[in-house]
């Protein structure tokens, strides 16, 4: 039994997903169910007795100890947090509560409970934090990619409160002597993706004839990570990282921003064209960049293929089109996702920029 924390968002989903696919070992799936939460995605579990769904707060101490002690994991996986850039410039609030304080409260929970293991039981148990690239800040076009020696660097309400849950997992770590391993990836694409981020936005914006909104430029530079690949350095970090380490989790796909918007143009072209005949790019609009927009993010990966033997699967190549046909496949999951509220956000975000 492993517990999984956040397992409805767009990336614990597919790990869940994915763990299931390939092991007969159940989880327990604690998610509060915000607005990037959807229990949709997580329907072919349904009824499946390895799966077991419960709405909650990492943050809820109470809730969580009884989780540990009902279901005994051998594993705690947090994917828990609030994730969007954007969200934390206007409401940092809930980054710092989730990010920050909702971190801190379930290390606890989980020391307490690791403390009370049988002998045996205490030295297998591992903590798995999932985080992100941003925490180590911007990068110039000639600076080398992050290393997993990089120094903290967070530029955004966002960052800084991921920034501030890796430490508090290193601490725990280096103070009590928590077992815990530390992931921080680069962007994640693929299925399930809820649509204000930049893939997904950019297709369902397109199909539906709406402008595709492009940040300043358009040349600020990503690291892209197929979801699926990084669900297998997940897995592979757990069954083997060494206790105490932070592996850094890249696709080798660094690009411009306006190099994946016409990409997925052109994938659209191919798949499902426009009935006048004219191409997608003519949609590309470009809005007034966001406050302290980090131009680049770059994830060196070579810690984790050299000491775990991991490397993705998948080209960007690839993945896109994997990603794009997903989308066009399942217009019915993107429809129930575009709530009044996530229309709200995409037009306060971009209309008014």
């Amino acid at each position: 039994m492993i517990l999984v924390t956040g397992g409805a968002g767009f990336i614990g989903a597919n790990f869940v997903l994915d763990w299931l696919a390939q092991s007969d070992e159940a989880v327990v799936n604690l998610d509060k169910l915000t607005y990037a939460g959807n229990l949709e995605t997580l329907a072919s579990l349904n009824n499946d007795p390895r799966h077991i769904f419960v709405q909650g707060d990492i943050g809820d101490s109470a809730l969580v100890d009884c989780l540990l002690a009902e279901h005994r994991p051998r594993a705690v996986l947090n994917f828990a947090a609030e994730s969007h850039v954007d969200r934390s410039i206007h409401g940092p609030e809930d980054f710092v509560q989730t990010n920050v304080l909702g971190t801190f409260r379930l290390l606890e929970s989980v020391r307490g409970y690791w403390g009370s293991l049988p002998a045996e039981q205490k030295t297998a148990f591992r903590f798995l934090h999932v985080s992100t690239d941003e925490v180590y800040g911007s990068l110039s076009s000639s600076d080398p990619a992050f290393t997993e020696e990089h120094k903290y660097e967070p530029n955004s309400p966002y960052s800084a409160s991921k920034a501030a849950s890796d430490h508090l997992v290193r601490a725990w770590h280096h103070t009590y002597g928590l077992p815990v391993l530390t992931t921080n990836c680069s962007n994640n694409y693929g299925p399930f993706h809820f649509p204000e981020k930049l893939i997904p936005l950019m297709i369902v914006n397109a199909l539906a004839g709406k402008p595709l909104p492009v940040y300043g430029d358009g040349m600020q530079v990503r690291d892209w990570l197929y979801v699926k690949d990084h669900c297998s350095a997940i897995r592979r970090v757990l069954e083997a990282g060494k206790l105490g380490e932070t592996y850094n989790v890249g696709g080798w796909n660094e690009k411009p921003n306006i190099e994946i918007v016409h990409t997925v143009c052109a994938l659209l072209d191919e798949l499902r064209p426009r009935v006048d005949g004219r191409g997608y790019k003519e949609q590309i609009t470009f809005v007034t960049d966001r406050p302290g927009h980090d131009r680049r993010y770059a994830i060196d990966a070579r810690k984790l293929e050299r000491e775990l033997g991991w490397k993705p699967a998948e080209t960007f190549d690839s993945g896109i089109r994997k990603t794009v046909e997903w989308y066009l496949d399942n217009a019915a999951w993107v429809r129930n996702v575009q709530s009044g509220a996530y229309r709200d956000w995409v037009k306060k975000q971009y209309e008014a920029a």
